[in-house]
């Protein structure tokens, strides 16, 4: 096992980078986290596979909202030279636009949960996420009404 601090910066790097391209909607930033191979599991059972398949879940329900997510606590294990797998505690705040209220009904939520994700060094030197899986703890859901 050669993890090292440089790594562990890495691999963090890439998971704030994450958060900012996907708050900002900087597509081509957020589509750079991951491998090209990605599998993204979300509630409810849902898996989505593949970079081009997960931007085009993501954009589809956040495009036009407000969000905002934010991690913490990274429990980093490395499984060898060139991956490791991660625990993020997640809060995510999400405040949908008027056409994503119509869809689902609400008007956002505030959620507390964790990411589980599994990252390879690339080719390129970079670390990308190739699996994610996304749970929530708790979530508060805002009335549609509000």
């Amino acid at each position: 096992m050669s993890e090292s601090f440089a790594d562990w910066k890495a691999i963090c790097e890439t998971k704030y980078r994450y958060c900012r391209c996907l708050d900002s909607k900087d597509w081509a930033g957020y589509g750079d986290c991951f491998t090209e191979d990605v599998v993204l599991e979300t509630p409810p059972e849902t898996i989505t596979r593949g970079r081009d398949a997960v931007l085009a879940t993501v954009r589809g329900h956040v495009e036009t909202s407000v969000t905002n997510h934010q991690v913490q606590n990274p429990e980093i294990t490395f499984d060898g030279a060139d991956a490791a797998n991660v625990i993020w505690a997640l809060q995510d705040r999400n405040i949908w636009s008027a056409e994503r209220r119509e869809v689902v009904g609400n008007a956002g939520h505030t959620g507390f949960g964790h990411y589980r994700e599994r990252y390879v060094r690339c080719p390129d030197g970079q670390w990308r996420i190739k699996h994610q899986r996304l749970s929530y703890v708790h979530m508060d859901i805002y009335d549609a009404k509000n």
